[in-house]
């Protein structure tokens, strides 16, 4: 089972879910995919996130996070002992994400989205200050990412398998260069 985590006021309707949706559908396995709306709350995210995990055994899922879904994806990973894609993920994200304190939109639709004061000490709970075992990760990470400093991601998986690209963006629009690397990571006993 892959089970994609967003970033976030992003959504299911993010490109990286979609293509990775779409490349599953494409070779006969979109029923090994779930990709659910995160809940703007990262206690209620990881609750939901943790209901779905119940149904699997650990070394049956692989999560894919990208950026706040990557924070996530690697608390889990910790937690489950199941592997974990990260594509350009927070590592900091109670620093980087205490200046969005407030009600805007989210990224795929013109509803309303609060990130609440308490949700930064929230996200302090999930904090991995070091992997256990970094032959469960694969690391993406552009050097063109806008919003996140890639060198700050690949000093905190070391020794995990990495691939750096050069370039790109914070979306990582070449991601479907990479979906069959992924996919093989997530078959990878």
């Amino acid at each position: 089972m892959i089970l994609y985590l967003h970033g976030f006021r992003s959504s299911p309707s993010s490109f990286k879910a979609r293509k990775m949706g779409e490349y599953l559908q494409q070779i006969g396995r979109a029923d090994e995919y779930i990709c659910p709306q995160l809940p703007a709350s990262p206690l209620l995210a990881i609750q939901l996130i943790e209901e779905l995990l119940k149904s699997y055994p650990a070394h049956a899922v692989t999560l894919i996070g990208s950026s706040l879904g990557g924070y996530y994806a690697t608390w889990l990973a910790e937690q489950y002992g199941c592997k974990a894609v990260l594509l350009n993920p927070a590592v900091k994200p109670p620093r980087d994400l205490e200046k969005y304190v407030g009600v805007t939109t989210a990224y795929h639709s013109d509803e309303l989205f609060e990130f609440k004061p308490e949700y930064v000490a929230q996200l302090r709970s999930y904090e991995v200050a070091q992997i256990s075992r970094p032959e469960r990760y694969l690391l993406l990470a552009a050097t063109g990412d806008e919003v996140l400093d890639w060198r700050e991601m690949q000093a905190h998986y070391p020794a995990a398998r990495q691939i750096i690209i050069n370039g790109s963006d914070h979306g990582m629009a070449d991601v479907v260069d990479h979906l069959a690397t992924i996919l093989t990571f997530c078959d990878a006993n």
